[in-house]
């Protein structure tokens, strides 16, 4: 993909059902923004809610996908069809809590061959990579420790960050184990070992968190990874 020339428009698809209660919802837009103006760019977005989204077709007139918080989504195919384009047409990603949860089913599925793989909080069979968690993270904050030499150290540039959660979902423990060799490789964990972030080695940019690192732009604060989502998305 050539540089996003100057003055012209970034086009962003924000796939997930958008609520005005969902506080991640409220704050993706003003995180895009901050990170547009830090970037100098002209960035447009646009919600899609998963029953819009019927075939990659959907999905061909933008320059970077981000699979938002919010699940159970209405149409978690559409969730899956945005995800499995972008990773195979390395098209710039980011998922957050549920875009991370679908993200992980789509590649055991379409890349490790679990065509059972499931989510323990929409399905009732299958080999659920996605299970509830021992603990609770719904409005939990967190130290989560980061791999070197990765997307999402360079773009937070430190070893370990606190960030916040609204998520009672996270791989489980038995597919954790079978992504060890695996180019999704985790890149972020929380004291307790457990997965936070994970990043596709084989794409230019696909990078998923449990945590919901949108959430600062509330608080008035940058959210390092969705400006460097912006800057690969601008290449």
């Amino acid at each position: 993909m050539e540089q996003t020339a100057l003055n012209s428009v970034l086009r962003i698809a924000l796939v997930g059902d958008h609520s005005d209660t969902v506080l991640a919802h409220q704050a993706i837009p003003l995180a895009i923004d901050d990170a547009a103006a830090v970037l100098d760019i002209v960035v447009q977005y646009d919600w899609l809610n998963t029953p819009a989204i019927t075939s990659a077709d959907d999905l061909a007139d933008y320059d970077a996908i981000w699979v938002v918080p919010g699940s159970p989504y209405k149409n978690a195919e559409g969730a899956f069809t945005a995800i499995r384009y972008a990773r195979e047409n390395s098209i710039p990603f980011l998922g957050t809590c549920g875009g991370f949860q679908h993200a992980i089913i789509e590649y055991a599925r379409n890349v490790m061959g679990w065509v059972d793989a499931a989510h323990a909080e929409t399905d009732s069979s299958g080999r659920m990579v996605i299970d509830a968690l021992a603990c609770s993270l719904v409005e939990k904050t967190d130290a989560i420790e980061l791999r070197s030499n990765t997307l999402v150290h360079r773009a937070y540039g430190r070893d370990v960050i606190q960030e916040g959660y609204h998520c009672n979902y996270g791989i489980a423990p038995a597919f954790a184990r079978e992504l060890e060799h695996q180019p999704l490789r985790v890149t972020g964990w929380d004291e307790e070992g457990d997965i936070r972030v994970v990043e596709l080695t084989t794409h230019p940019f696909f990078v998923a968190t449990l945590f919901q690192h949108e959430r600062n732009a509330l608080e008035g604060h940058p959210a390092p990874l969705v400006q460097a989502f912006l800057h690969a998305a601008a290449q």
